[in-house]
């Protein structure tokens, strides 16, 4: 009885025509447009102009991709620079390799740049597209199932992952598709955010902060179940250590910026009109405004009427 399982792709590549995509680079593309699309939608709600989550997109993502293939390389720096390889192909990031953590950490500090020359808090624009990021990492897992990677411990579960590459280390089978996992733990992460972020009103960076310790407490078992080559510490697996450390270090932020800062900010981008979108459909402002200019509307109808009562009192008097 053949035992069922997802097969991979027997290439990488895709062709429109004579021009070749790859499907781990086409992966990123697709969810770094997601990632701004969400994450447009959500600052618009929060008071800001269309459009600034992509400006500000235009210096997160390349220091982002930049990031994630450093931390990569460094952390696996035997893929590159040991006996045998070619340091060339640290720079082949089209073939896969990138570490969420350094994209994340480095990405931060390109939406810095971007936000300071607008005037954004930094973290009212985390806030916007932490969602957006996590969906990304959804979509972009996606390419190690185009390359052949980031798969788990051997199975026959029906829902394994046929390897067929013998290359790099690879011995042909079905295994645990961590890839999937993680893709489906990710869109879960955004779910969250989006509903904790609607219920708690989350400002000041804490629905960044969900998502990063959502994130890694998906990210700790999935690793635990990874069996490429990778550096372990006491038992662990680096990456383990990782999430358990930024995952501390999220939970912390939450707790203080909570009693710093509660509540959310109520601008979001200098000069811009109105307020956050609320629940009903107006801005915040625009609530208010028309919750305190409804008494006085009241009374100038009351002046009105007095004013025609007293004329039609006094042209009564001539008359009589």
């Amino acid at each position: 009885m053949e035992i069922a399982y997802i097969p991979s792709p027997s290439s990488g590549v895709l062709y429109l025509g004579p021009v070749p995509l790859r499907g781990y680079a086409f992966c990123i593309i697709i969810g770094v447009f997601v990632a701004v699309w969400l994450g447009n939608k959500r600052w618009i709600a929060r008071g800001g102009r269309a459009g600034t989550v992509a400006d500000i997109a235009v210096w997160a993502v390349p220091f982002g991709l930049i990031g994630g293939r450093l931390y990569h390389v460094i952390t696996d720096y035997q893929l590159y620079f040991s006996e045998g390889r070619d340091w060339v192909d640290a720079f082949k990031i089209w073939e896969g390799g990138l570490g969420i953590w350094g994209a994340i950490a480095v990405g931060a500090l390109g939406a810095w740049i971007g936000c300071r020359r607008r005037g954004i808090p930094l973290p009212a624009y985390a806030d916007a597209i932490a969602p957006g990021i996590a969906l990304a990492q959804a979509i972009g897992r996606w390419g190690n199932w185009f390359n052949q990677e980031l798969y788990g411990r051997a199975t026959d579960l029906p829902w394994a992952v046929e390897i067929t590459s013998g290359t790099d280390g690879r011995e042909p089978g079905t295994y645990h598709p961590t890839f999937l996992y993680e893709s489906l733990w990710c869109i879960g992460v955004a779910l969250l955010v989006i509903w904790a972020d609607r219920r708690f009103k989350l400002g000041h960076g804490r629905a960044f902060a969900l998502y990063v310790a959502a994130y890694c407490v998906g990210r700790f078992w999935i690793e635990y179940m990874r069996v490429d080559e990778a550096h372990h510490i006491l038992g662990l697996r680096l990456n383990n250590w990782t999430a358990v450390l930024v995952f501390l270090l999220a939970v912390l932020y939450i707790v203080l910026s909570a009693r710093k800062r509660p509540g959310r900010e109520d601008v979001v981008e200098p000069g811009v009109s109105g307020g956050p979108v609320s629940d009903e459909g107006g801005s915040d402002e625009e609530t208010a405004s028309g919750e305190k200019d409804a008494p006085a509307a009241e009374e100038d109808s009351e002046a009105e009427a007095a004013d025609e009562d007293s004329k039609d009192g006094a042209g009564s008097a001539k008359k009589s």
